[in-house]
């Protein structure tokens, strides 16, 4: 028990240094000088049973190399067959990024030779995409509460679908390198945003909208643990119009991820430029365990990949597709839905970003005050990001993992505006929940004695009792000494377990002390 106790205080400390190193590099990323530009690229598995070009599966963590058709493998002979569902996908989503579609779109081959790539090339659209000039809407907001939210529009140069590659696994043990292609021809969409972004708290903030926009829509299963979506990140220095030298940060694969490598790398060159030196324009990975980017491979040289047409494949036609069918298909859409719950609850925009970044929390919220109108949609809130988040954090379980259901935490809301329960039982009791999900908050209240401490007269007793005990406080208080009144509340919680009505309690005390 003190072992899991001592892990989960370490991983804690850890987040707080990395949110902490986040916040202050967001805040303090350049001087008047400098200017930091970031455009993002990013590649989000296209959610759909088959593949791009074969009927092979996408089951994730399937056994090695067990969904790879003979296309897949690159077997002479074999020729692609293209997933009209994939491509109906992508194009649900650029209408939802208010993306130009382009009636014709091409397919090209995009040649370089890894060992995972076994035909020896992509099939990609380079050059005629399915939809270019998009943009996205999102809200920066920090953690920092004295940082005032704002909205912030990127550009989309273009969306386009092209494939993935197989994965490389290097196996220490026998220093060999082995191949599986499972994901090898799974379907991606690729959207490319202008540089646009000023630092990695922005970069986060829009892959966090773009996530929600997904979960919506039900066109990327948007699990970034998963590799479902990667981002890879362009980062330069200017102090003048021109864009700096730029670095490529590639595969990042968390939204912590994406903020921390931005800012490191922002601070990086800023550090190289201030010394008189060169960036140098390359490819960079990031080191989680070290939080800093690493040079993985240069760029100075211009890498030919000897683009050409697809031959195997016919232009996407979009007059075959129903178009009008797809537009009247989007589902309210996260911005929509901010906007209700601001107007509807009084949420503000912060609250409601906090509540919208976790999808079940927001469906526990709905289904909390759809089953009594009258509750406090600010208290409902604040248990659900702070009390519940916190044991989900404590215990290691995501919130899609969370099997308690939303009337119980219903009932601790109403628990505590009836002033049954006070805040610090009311943690307790969600903490039961978790360890006694048959039993009712009320029957864990009552079998643990964490009833609240209401009753007028025995409150009266209660704070005689400890004026009675603590005559020296008391006398520090009657001579100006307002810290004697913070202990003798904190006696009062001692006596009672904290089970006390604090703020009836609170009154009461300062009376007695007053007369």
């Amino acid at each position: 028990m003190f072992a899991r106790k001592k892990k989960i205080i370490h991983t804690f400390k850890k987040i707080l240094n990395l949110a902490k190193l986040s916040r202050n590099k967001s805040t303090k990323i350049i001087d008047s000088k400098w200017k930091s530009v970031v455009g993002l690229e990013i590649h989000a598995q296209i959610f759909s049973e088959s593949k791009l070009f074969s009927a092979a599966g996408t089951k994730f963590e399937a056994a090695v190399n067990s969904q790879v058709s003979l296309f897949d493998a690159a077997i002479p002979g074999t020729l692609p067959s293209l997933n009209e569902k994939c491509v109906e996908a992508v194009v649900l989503t650029a209408l939802v990024l208010k993306c130009n579609l382009n009636t014709i779109s091409l397919f090209d081959r995009k040649h370089y030779f890894y060992a995972d790539m076994p035909a020896g090339y992509q099939i990609t659209q380079q050059f005629k995409p399915l939809a270019v000039n998009g943009q996205l809407t999102f809200h920066v907001i920090d953690q920092d509460i004295n940082k005032v939210p704002y909205s912030k529009t990127s550009l989309i140069k273009q969306v386009q679908i092209e494939q993935d590659s197989g994965r490389t696994i290097h196996d220490d043990s026998s220093q060999t390198s082995l191949i599986d292609l499972n994901r090898a021809g799974t379907g991606l969409m690729e959207l490319v945003f202008e540089p646009d972004l000023c630092n990695g708290l922005e970069a986060s903030s829009l892959v966090k909208e773009l996530l929600l926009i997904f979960e919506r829509i039900k066109t990327c299963s948007g699990r970034m643990e998963e590799g479902a979506l990667r981002v890879d990140a362009n980062v330069s220095i200017t102090n003048s119009d021109h864009l700096g030298t730029r670095t490529e940060i590639k595969n990042l694969g968390s939204i912590r991820a994406v903020q921390l490598a931005v800012d490191y790398e922002i601070h990086r060159q800023l550090n190289i430029l201030k010394a008189g030196k060169e960036v140098v324009n390359e490819t960079r990975g990031w080191d989680s365990l070290n939080n800093k980017t690493i040079s993985m491979r240069d760029k100075e040289v211009l890498q030919d990949y000897r683009f050409m047409p697809e031959p195997n494949l016919l232009p996407i036609n979009l007059n075959l597709f129903d178009i009008n069918k797809l537009q009247s298909s989007i589902p309210e859409l996260p911005d929509a839905t901010r906007i209700n719950l601001m107007s509807q609850y009084k949420l503000d925009i912060r609250k409601t970003s906090i509540l919208m970044n976790e999808p079940v929390l927001l469906s526990m919220f709905y289904e909390i005050m759809n089953s009594n109108t009258l509750r406090n949609p600010a208290r409902v809130w604040n248990i659900l990001t702070n009390e519940l988040m916190t044991e989900l954090n404590i215990r290691f379980i995501k919130p899609s993992q969370c099997k308690i259901p939303s009337y119980f935490i219903g009932e601790v809301v109403d628990l505590l505006d009836n002033n049954t329960l006070n805040i610090s039982y009311a943690k307790k009791v969600i903490a039961k929940l978790f360890d006694e999900s048959d039993k009712s908050p009320s029957q864990i209240i009552e079998e643990n004695n964490w009833e609240q401490i209401c009753d007028v007269e025995e409150i009266n007793k209660i704070c005689e009792a400890v004026l009675v005990e603590n005559p020296k406080a008391v006398k520090d208080y009657r001579r100006g000494k307002v810290q004697a009144l913070k202990f003798l509340t904190g006696q009062i919680a001692k006596k009672t377990d904290h089970r006390i009505n604090f703020n009836v309690a609170l009154k009461k005390l300062e009376e007695l002390l007053n007369n």
